[in-house]
């Protein structure tokens, strides 16, 4: 049976981050704090999700209208502790007709980015199984400084929760089980204890904390579920616990994509996010970034050096040192090094883009190539076609962008400006150093250039005394003797 709702507590500045951005907005590789939650949320398939907002709550709800529509939001004007968020968001739940009366209510933090959807369903299947009015997910750490420590009972039951500025027994200090301000609940019994909470205590706030005791004086059981790795539970409160997220975060998705058939050389310096797809058999080189809705083929080679977002590279093709944003590269296609590939790109197969190229919105047929020094805008390419060295497709007027259209098995001759809009037919040539300002027809050659004229013995009159002077009349006297 799913959670009745789920609702993540969002509404915190986190000051700790010395930041203009909300704390849970921040992203720990390539996702916000919050969208990890959220995802970690889904399989649980709950009735209503919802995120208490607070600090930045336009832009917070912005963001979630972007990737998670269904998510209602409830706003915590002030931040008067744990217990006065859950209790302000079944308020407002409530005034908008949501029946939240019964079933399971799972509080979660929206800074906990490396919580997974395991963790949640043994929550959720602990609480139901053990009958409990509230269930905390808790951990064991090393090092507990800073966290409410679990009271528990002879029965093995959670008595109750010391925060640690709380704690003045030194046995309660030495408990190493500590709170993940995570919990399921009993959505009546909740609701009860909620009207309850009193802000006796050093913050003078109203503790969700506090709810498990007020259960358990009234007879009810409270339970826990123990978290089987730590760092799951680990809240987020600075720019280097983001950091040592980001990097477990990192070292989860390379980990799965290894065991899986793929070989990272150097996991240490490759970042691939949780939204990239990879088939077997691809090699990732150091130093690769791989982000967004980026997929990689079988047997691919990407990197070293190379940044792909929201592309998708073919079976057996090679990016090198190179930068690309929503390309499409075909099958045994090569690209780099030292290529940047823009929105739009698409190379057939075994097409090529070399070294220093830039393309954007360009498609290129199967087989055709542009080694080297070229730009590409806002043309098409048809099959077995060659882009000579430093070609430019001059694509904009100034106003508005043209574009080029170059047929199959056309030879473009070295430093050829194609000044778009333009139509190359199909076995064109044109000459190196032409400045293309029409079409060319099939099978022709356009050559647009200036005749070469010879100005005999400039040098020696306006550049006497210079070292090209000198050797110029050495190699004349040398000629004419």
């Amino acid at each position: 049976m799913a959670p009745t709702l789920v609702l993540i507590l969002a509404a915190g500045e986190g000051t700790r981050m010395r930041s203009s951005l909300a704390k849970v907005l921040h992203e720990a590789n390539g996702r916000s704090m919050l969208g990890h939650v959220l995802e970690a949320t889904r399989p649980l398939a709950a009735s209503t999700t919802c995120v208490v907002v607070g600090h930045q709550r336009d832009r917070v709800r912005t963001h979630l209208a972007s990737g998670y529509p269904d998510v209602r939001t409830a706003v915590q004007d002030e931040q008067h502790g744990t217990g006065h968020a859950v209790r302000v968001a079944l308020e407002q739940l409530d005034a908008d007709g949501l029946d939240v009366h019964a079933g399971t209510v799972m509080v979660l933090t929206g800074d906990t980015p490396l919580l997974t959807s395991a963790t949640l369903d043994a929550l959720h299947r602990a609480h139901v199984d053990a009958g409990a009015a509230a269930t905390v997910l808790t951990a064991i750490v090393d090092d507990a400084t800073g966290y409410g420590r679990i009271l528990r009972g002879a029965d093995g039951g959670v008595l109750g929760i010391v925060e640690h500025k709380d704690a003045t027994d030194e046995a309660h200090l030495a408990i190493t089980e500590i709170n993940s301000g995570m919990y399921a609940f009993d959505a009546a019994l909740l609701r009860d204890a909620l009207g309850r909470l009193t802000t006796d205590n050093a913050q003078g706030e109203e503790y969700l904390t506090d709810v498990l005791a007020i259960l358990r004086a009234d007879g009810h059981r409270v339970a826990a579920s123990v978290v089987a790795d730590a760092d799951e539970v680990m809240g987020v409160n600075d720019r280097v616990q983001l950091a040592v997220a980001s990097r477990l975060l990192r070292d989860r998705v390379n980990e799965r994509h290894m065991r899986a058939g793929v070989t990272i050389i150097d996991p240490g310096t490759t970042w691939i996010e949780d939204s990239v797809t990879i088939a077997r058999d691809v090699v990732i080189e150091p130093n690769t970034f791989l982000r967004g809705a980026t997929h990689i083929d079988e047997g691919a080679v990407v990197g070293p050096d190379t940044m792909l977002r929201d592309c998708r590279v073919g079976a057996a093709a090679s990016v090198v040192k190179s930068q690309a944003t929503g390309a499409a590269i075909g099958a045994r296609a090569t690209v780099g090094p030292y290529t940047y590939l823009r929105p739009g790109t698409v190379l057939g197969e075994q097409a090529k883009a070399g070294a220093y190229v830039e393309m954007k919105a360009a498609v290129v047929g199967n087989g055709s190539k542009v080694p080297h020094l070229s730009y590409v805008g806002d043309a098409e390419i048809g099959d077995d076609t060659n882009i000579g060295a430093a070609t430019i497709f001059a694509n904009y007027d100034g106003v508005a962008k043209h574009r080029t259209i170059v047929g199959s098995g056309v030879r473009i001759g070295s430093d050829t400006v194609i000044v778009a809009p333009a139509i190359i037919g199909d076995g064109a040539y044109t000459g190196a150093g032409s400045v293309v300002t029409g079409s060319v027809p099939a099978g022709s050659l356009a050559v647009a250039r200036a005749a070469m004229r010879i100005i005999d013995r400039w040098v020696l009159r306006r550049r006497e005394g210079t070292t090209s002077a000198t050797l110029a009349q050495a190699a004349l006297e040398r000629d004419q003797g």
